[in-house]
């Protein structure tokens, strides 16, 4: 087992990195879960644009929807999973460590 740091810059995921998959992430942290239609009014995105942006991040596992009939209509809320999470908070501490000054630069 090695007792190096780890480089936090391991944690940058260029799938998170994306603007407004950063930004559907940085809700849903929050939010826990959050309707699709609440999401993409947030975001101000269009269903379609929001729906890729999802599509992406369930396919590699970091965000799941849930479905379920509420006032007749059909509607899906997003939530991280934990492994969606986890990469968040990854790439949270790469994008700190790139703009946060080093010991080493002083």
């Amino acid at each position: 087992m090695s007792t190096e740091p780890r480089d936090p810059l391991d944690g940058f995921d260029t799938t998170i990195h994306a603007p407004h998959r950063l930004r559907v992430c940085a809700l849903l942290e929050t939010a826990g879960e959050a309707e699709f239609g609440l999401v993409q009014k947030k975001l101000d995105l269009s269903a379609s644009a929001l729906s890729k942006h999802v599509t992406v991040l369930m396919d590699v596992g970091y965000v799941e929807q849930r479905k379920a009939v509420r006032d007749t209509r059909q509607r899906v809320w997003l939530r991280l999973t934990r492994q969606g999470r986890a990469a968040y908070q990854g790439h949270l501490a790469a994008l700190r460590a790139i703009v946060e000054p080093s010991d080493a630069a002083h």
